[in-house]
């Protein structure tokens, strides 16, 4: 239970990614700013595991 943040850190990166494919028609500008975000997350989570 004590290496958690990798996993809660993919999991957030998992429901930007989703934001972004719900966003993408109606705001580009906000999805590329979730498609960041959700890149960053997971990057961390990645990082961080190794």
């Amino acid at each position: 239970m004590a290496n958690l943040g990798p996993i809660v850190l993919l999991a957030v990166a998992g429901f930007l990614v989703g934001g972004v494919a719900a966003m993408w028609k109606t705001a580009r500008v906000m999805a590329v700013v979730l498609g960041v975000l959700a890149a960053l997350a997971a990057a961390g989570g990645i990082a961080w595991l190794l």
